[in-house]
C-alpha cells in the first residue's frame, strides 16, 4: 500500500484515510502494523466493490446510521459495516489471508 504523509489529508480529527488504495496520513500519525492492516482491509473491501460503489455504499450507510443515531457522527461512523469489520480484525495481522469475500456483510466480525 502506498502511504503519503502530509498535513492536509485527512481533514479534521482523523489521522489517516484510504482513498482508492492509497493511504493518506497526517505526519503525526503513528502508522502501526495494526493501523496499516485496518486500511488494507478497507482496500480489499474497495476492490471487491470496484472502488466507486464502495464509496457510494459507505456514504449511504453512514447517512442512514446518522439518522438512526440522531446525529451522532462518531457512533454512526463506527457502525458502518466496513468499519466494523476493519476495527474487529485490525489487530489480527493474518486476517486478510483467510478473509472471505464480502465479509463486511457477514456476521463473522460481530
Amino acid at each position: 500500500m502506498k502511504v503519503i504523509l502530509n498535513n492536509i489529508i485527512p481533514f479534521g480529527r482523523f489521522g489517516a484515510i484510504n482513498l482508492f488504495g492509497v493511504l493518506f496520513a497526517k505526519r503525526t500519525m503513528s502508522l502501526t502494523p495494526e493501523v496499516i492492516n485496518h486500511e488494507e482491509i478497507h482496500t480489499r473491501q474497495m476492490r471487491e466493490l470496484l472502488y466507486i460503489p464502495f464509496y457510494i455504499v459507505y456514504v449511504l450507510e453512514w447517512s442512514l446510521r446518522l439518522i438512526k443515531n440522531r446525529g451522532n457522527l462518531y457512533r454512526s461512523y463506527r457502525e458502518i459495516s466496513f468499519e466494523r469489520e476493519a476495527y474487529s480484525h485490525g489487530d489480527d495481522l493474518s486476517y486478510l489471508h483467510r478473509r472471505k469475500p464480502y465479509a463486511q456483510w457477514k456476521n463473522t466480525h460481530a
